[in-house]
C-alpha cells in the first residue's frame, strides 16, 4: 500500500484560487532512457517542477513502470499517468488524468476504454482526476489525432472549444486539458484559452507546442492554470530553467497580490 499523498485535485483547486500557476513535464516512455531521465531529474531539483505526467499517444516500450519507479526514487514531485489506452495504467504513480476525449466523437475514447479500465482503477489506489481532453489543430496531424481517429478542434474557433469545455464541466469533469498534441507546430491560441477560461471554472491544463518562454507566458496570461512541456524538454533539457522562471514570475505576482489583499491587524 503506497503512502498517502495530498489530494491532487484539491491542491490544484487551491492553487487556482490563489492565482498560482503550475508546471508539468510530460515524459514519454518511448523517448527516455535511464540516463536521460536521471539528467532531467537532476535539473528538476535545481529548477523545481510541480508535476510529472507520464504517458503518450502510442506507448511502444514496456518500461513505463520502471520509469515511474525511478522518478519516485529520486524525486518527491507528484507523478500522474497520462494514459491513451487502458493498457497504459501501470506503475507506482500518485494519480491518473482520467481523460475523456470530448473534442472527438469516438465512443472508445469517450467511455469505452474507461469501462475496461474501471475495475483496475478501483483496485489501484490511484487518485482519479476526471479530465475533459480536447485536441486542438496545431498545424499538422499528430499521433494523438491519428490514434484516436478523431478530428481536432479548429484552432481558430475558440467558441467551439468554450462550448465543448462547458459541456464537459456540466457532465461532471473536473479538469479541462487543451492539447495541440505531441510535436505540435503551433500552440493552442491565447484566444481559445481565454474563451475556455471564461466558460468554465475548472482548472485548465494547456500543452503542445510550448517551446519558448514567450509561448508559455502567453498561455498562462490567457488563463491556463497548468502548462505542460514535453518534446522540447526531451530535446533541450536546459529549456526547463527558462520555463520554470516564467511560471515563477506569475507566482511571485500572485504572492504579492495575496499579501496586499490580506487584512492588516494591530498587535
Amino acid at each position: 500500500m503506497r503512502s498517502p499523498t495530498p489530494l491532487l485535485y484539491d491542491a490544484l483547486c487551491t492553487r487556482q484560487q490563489q492565482g498560482r500557476k503550475a508546471l508539468a513535464v510530460l515524459l514519454d516512455p518511448d523517448n527516455l532512457n535511464e540516463a536521460s531521465l536521471l539528467h532531467l531529474l537532476r535539473l528538476s531539483q535545481a529548477h523545481p517542477v510541480d508535476y510529472f505526467f507520464v504517458g503518450g499517444s502510442l506507448v511502444l516500450s514496456s518500461h513505463q513502470a520502471a520509469l515511474i519507479a525511478l522518478i519516485k526514487e529520486h524525486s518527491t514531485v507528484p507523478v500522474l499517468l497520462f494514459p491513451s489506452h487502458s493498457l497504459h495504467l501501470d506503475g507506482p504513480a500518485d494519480g491518473v488524468l482520467l481523460l475523456s476525449l470530448i473534442s472527438g466523437r469516438n465512443p472508445d475514447f469517450l467511455i469505452g476504454q474507461h469501462v475496461v479500465a474501471a475495475p483496475r482503477l478501483r483496485a489501484s489506489g490511484l487518485q482519479l482526476l476526471p479530465t475533459g481532453y480536447m485536441l486542438v489543430e496545431s498545424g499538422r496531424p499528430t499521433t494523438a489525432s491519428y490514434m484516436s481517429g478523431t478530428a481536432p478542434l479548429p484552432h481558430d474557433k475558440p467558441g467551439i472549444a468554450a462550448c465543448t469545455a462547458l459541456a464537459g464541466e456540466q457532465l461532471g469533469l473536473k479538469l479541462m486539458y487543451l492539447d495541440g498534441g505531441s510535436g505540435a507546430q503551433n500552440p493552442v491560441s491565447a484566444a481559445m484559452i481565454a474563451a475556455v477560461r471564461e466558460a468554465v471554472g475548472a482548472p485548465i491544463i494547456v500543452g503542445g507546442g510550448l517551446n519558448t518562454g514567450e509561448k508559455v507566458y502567453a498561455a498562462l496570461a490567457a488563463g491556463a492554470d497548468v502548462v505542460v512541456v514535453g518534446n522540447h524538454i526531451e530535446a533541450e533539457p536546459e529549456f526547463l530553467a527558462e520555463v520554470v522562471s516564467v511560471v515563477a514570475s506569475f507566482n511571485n505576482v500572485a504572492a504579492v497580490a495575496t499579501k496586499t489583499e490580506s487584512p492588516v491587524t494591530n498587535a
